[in-house]
């Protein structure tokens, strides 16, 4: 049954409301716990028993953090890593050119910095290198160093890390593994075939901090006392949150307590990031994905590859701004060339239809840096799985996004495995893939019907999951602080989502290129500020802006708009309906 009886709003979704049962969880646990309603009910939806809720809403390391040697290879890569430290043999860090490849770079060359040490640096051209190691780079690597780590990348590269005469390789990943591994000292992945998959959530960046934890354990064992760890949280959950990792067991502590490391702005590049991304208010895990993630990636996608990295790492404060500047610049680039692109890959998806199991489109000269933001877009816009391919030539590099449930990195492999794809892997819910212009018909074909006995194509828009209703008055800066108590919210973790019914228009504007600014009130004293972000790249924005004092439902996030040091509520409006 509908909630607020909409059945298609103005983008075309249903509205889904709690049910009876988690009305009633969240009653008995108010009265059990004594906790805000509104703060049973998110804990309710997510499924936490009454007497866990306190110790959710604290999570500790301690208790969350699983222990290391529950990972394969976790000790020998440890021990060969302290081998390195302490006879100061020279160390490089390859890592991949996203924020997760940054943030766990930088943990190791911090680490390592405080040891003494100072590790050499390499990441990757996206465009003329492309993902992961390969095989020059590895030998020039290996010609000058001792030990090579390999950070959110390696898992599939048999051929270069065999390349690396003379030089031991380290493996530290997340991706989905292939049925044999690379030869070397050691490949920690909790998504490796011969896992138990428990710890998958994990991003590279927590699979490089569990290492060093496990290294920190083995140093004690020893007599010996390394770095604190603690400090560094602040890159894990940055990495964390910006590589889209499920926000629940231990990466939730992770988050929770990077989220204060970094609110001590004690890390300068951070801090210089932080800046330039105007940010008035504490850390959030809103700030760690739409802020500074998108400009830790600029660097990777459109510019320099080790610009972010060397920014998380850094501890010049000169260095630090210079860097964050010239991300800031090349995020502003990025949107140019990404709304370039999406506009055009959009109408050749519509054109193909958007009603496929697999949603795709492919241009020649489409930024490889981009596909992959344009990908998200067109998963959103259709609820399907998208791939959005760039070509140079004959060869095209390729990004897809997939929908729950739906594993699409698996499927990208299998593509692999029938020489349909130069190469391609991923995980479940994102994946990178290469295809010369002749196959990419048939590619496409193949992945639709491999997608399709997954399920996938077989909804129309996704319905819009609701936890309730709340009246203009009822939406305060206190309540939304009660509700982030059940945070960090993200992936794995929707934070809340609320109706406002039967509201008018008081004010509208339209911000920039798309966006929509908004005051709402009920007509009896009772008003919210809102903000719809790209209203104007859907329905929303042209039928409020000519509102003709129209009565809508409102849906969204509530939060807080910090602004001239005052603090007020806010909607960040999804979606509306007709009242």
């Amino acid at each position: 049954m509908s909630f607020l009886g909409v059945e298609q709003s103005l983008t075309g979704r249903r509205w889904v409301g709690p049910g009876v049962e988690i009305d009633r969880a969240s009653e008995m646990m108010t009265q059990q716990t004594g906790l805000p309603r509104s703060v049973c009910q998110v804990l309710a939806r997510r499924g936490v028993p009454a007497m866990e809720a306190k110790g959710f809403l604290e999570p500790k390391l301690k208790e969350l953090l699983p222990d290391p040697r529950d990972m394969k290879d976790m000790e020998a890569a440890a021990a060969r890593f302290l081998q390195a430290v302490q006879k100061r043999q020279r160390i490089a860090v390859f890592a991949d050119y996203d924020v997760d490849g940054g943030s766990s770079a930088a943990l190791l060359l911090v680490w390592l910095r405080q040891m003494g040490l100072e590790a050499t640096l390499y990441i990757p051209d996206r465009i003329d290198e492309g993902y992961g190691p390969n095989v020059p780079a590895m030998q020039e690597l290996a010609a000058a160093h001792d030990l090579i780590i390999c950070v959110d990348c390696g898992t599939l590269s048999h051929e270069p890390i065999a390349a690396a005469k003379g030089a031991d390789v380290i493996v530290l990943d997340h991706h989905l593994g292939g049925e044999t591994l690379p030869d070397c000292v050691a490949v920690v992945n909790p998504n490796r075939q011969d896992e138990s998959g428990d710890l998958g959530y994990f991003c590279a960046a927590g699979v490089v901090f569990l290492m060093l934890v496990e290294a920190g354990r083995q140093m004690r064992e020893a007599g010996a006392k390394g770095p604190d760890l603690m400090a560094l949280l602040d890159l894990v959950a940055l990495a964390t949150v910006a590589d889209v990792a499920p926000l629940i067991g231990a990466n939730r502590a992770l988050v929770r307590q990077g989220l204060k490391v970094m609110a001590g702005r004690k890390r300068v590049g951070l801090v210089a990031l932080a800046d330039v991304s105007r940010m008035d208010s504490a850390p959030s895990a809103y700030h760690l994905g739409f802020l500074l993630g998108p400009r830790v990636n600029a660097g990777g996608r459109i510019g320099k590859a080790d610009l972010g990295a060397r920014l998380l790492s850094t501890d010049n404060p000169h260095e630090a701004a210079a860097l964050a500047e010239r991300l800031d610049e090349l995020n502003t680039e990025r949107r140019d060339i990404e709304n370039a692109v999406r506009a055009a890959a959009l109408d050749q998806a519509e054109d193909r239809g958007l009603e496929a199991p697999l949603v795709w489109a492919a241009g020649e000269g489409w930024h490889p840096g981009v596909v992959g933001i344009v990908a998200s877009r067109l998963k959103e816009a259709a609820n399907r799985p998208a791939v959005v391919i760039g070509f140079d030539g004959q060869e095209g590099k390729g990004s897809g996004r997939s929908v729950s449930g739906v594993d699409l990195g698996a499927s990208i492999q299998r593509l692999v495995a029938e020489g349909l794809l130069v190469k391609g892997g991923g995980h479940k819910m994102a994946a990178g893939l290469t295809v010369m212009r002749d196959k990419l018909e048939p590619a496409m074909e193949r992945l639709t019907e491999l997608l399709a006995k997954q399920g996938a194509g077989q909804g129309g828009p996704a319905d819009l999951k609701l936890d309730g209703a709340l009246m203009p008055g009822a939406a305060k800066v206190d309540l939304i602080e009660q509700i982030e108590q059940a945070g960090p919210f993200g992936a794995g973790a929707p934070a809340p989502r609320y109706a406002l019914p039967d509201l008018q228009v008081r004010f509208a504007k339209k911000i920039g290129e798309s966006h929509l600014k908004l005051s709402l009130t009920d007509g009896m004293g009772g008003t919210v500020d809102a903000i719809c972000f790209g209203a104007f790249d859907s329905p929303l924005g042209p039928r409020l802006l000519e509102h003709g004092g129209a009565r809508f439902h409102f849906a969204g996030r509530l939060e807080v708009n910090s602004w001239g040091g005052r603090q007020n509520p806010q909607l960040r409006l999804e979606d509306v309906a007709e009242a």
